[in-house]
């Protein structure tokens, strides 16, 4: 049986000087190769923070990695120092940020930009300015002479976020992290960013991690979902086991939360009552329970870990599905 491409195993991320909060508690995830996964849940659940500790790109000294293994393709991303990490950063593993406009340096024309990332991972600088006209071509940018010789500021956010995707895409990545590429666009411009992404994952067969809070986003792109809550994966199944049948209340409610088809124009949709538990003050039983409507004594307990329920898929909640009340 063929390994994961991308094996994470008990990553833990910490804040703060001297004893530090875990925020991220002990994350897994497999990714094969080709796969597209997607990482949901609230702002603030951990889902970008285990990214840039997979890339190593945790701002220090205030947050670090406390513990666990990120393994690409056998190799310990973690055990490497920051001239080799460099090496498999941009080259073997890409991400996609939320906001070009704060990732882009606005002093130089996309052009550089390409050109020294390309040159950095050992492509020939003649090489390089060639490539970055086809990316910025295969990106669906029409004029990609005028694209590479514009700064940042003179270009609009949907193409913009395609310079970021023709940039992290240049060097031919196994592995792309699109960590909530269309947060800061408009509808139309969301639409085809995210047809883009798709459609360049299945030319190039590269895995896709998908980072999101957007529900719709993931039933359309993705195989399989890991739930995160309160820094941990909660839940992962496959899409449409996921969506036919969670096996815990938080991405239960998450889907409850949804509009349907015949849901009235302007009608109140349901929320999740309460707020995410501050990572400091985490009890020791399951971190979801002020909220969660299927609680019991049980769960004040202990937090229980991700536990089997069928096939290819576990969630980290006491009770199965068929022990739910209502």
């Amino acid at each position: 049986m063929a390994h994961p491409l991308l094996t994470i195993r008990g990553l833990r991320v910490g804040v703060g000087r001297g004893v530090p909060v875990e925020i991220v508690r002990g994350v897994d995830l497999d990714v094969d190769g080709g796969e597209k996964v997607g990482i949901v849940g609230e702002s603030g659940s951990g889902k970008t923070l285990s990214m840039l500790a997979v890339l190593g790109l945790l701002p220090t000294p205030a947050l670090r990695v406390l513990g666990g293994s990120v393994r690409l393709g056998g190799v310990e991303l973690l055990d490497l120092d920051e001239p080799h990490l460099r090496r498999v950063r941009g080259a073997r593993i890409a991400m996609i940020y939320q906001d070009p406009m704060s990732s882009l340096n606005p002093l130089l024309r996309v052009r550089t930009q390409i050109v020294e990332t390309l040159v950095a991972h050992g492509v020939d600088r003649r090489r390089a300015r060639e490539r970055t006209r086809e990316v910025l071509s295969q990106v669906g940018l029409r004029d990609a002479a005028r694209v590479e010789g514009a700064f940042p500021h003179e270009l609009s956010g949907g193409m913009l976020q395609r310079v970021m995707i023709a940039m992290a895409l240049s060097t031919q990545p196994e592995v792309l992290i699109a960590d909530e590429p269309t947060t800061a666009l408009d509808v139309t411009v969301q639409e085809q960013i995210l047809s883009l992404v798709g459609e360049l994952q299945a030319q190039n067969r590269m895995a896709v991690v998908w980072v999101t809070h957007d529900l719709g986003v993931v039933a359309r792109l993705v195989d399989r979902v890991a739930v995160m809550y309160a820094g941990r994966v909660v839940e992962h199944a496959s899409t449409p086991d996921l969506f036919a049948r969670p096996q815990h209340p938080y991405t239960a409610a998450l889907l409850a939360s949804l509009p349907r088809p015949g849901t009235a124009h302007r009608a109140t949709l349901r929320q999740i009552p309460g707020s995410p538990p501050d990572p400091a003050r985490l009890g020791s039983g399951c971190p979801y329970l002020p909220r969660c409507p299927q609680g019991d004594q049980e769960c004040r307990v202990a937090e229980p870990d991700l536990l089997d329920r069928g096939p290819g898929r576990a969630s980290a909640c006491w009770k199965p599905r068929d022990r739910w009340q209502g």
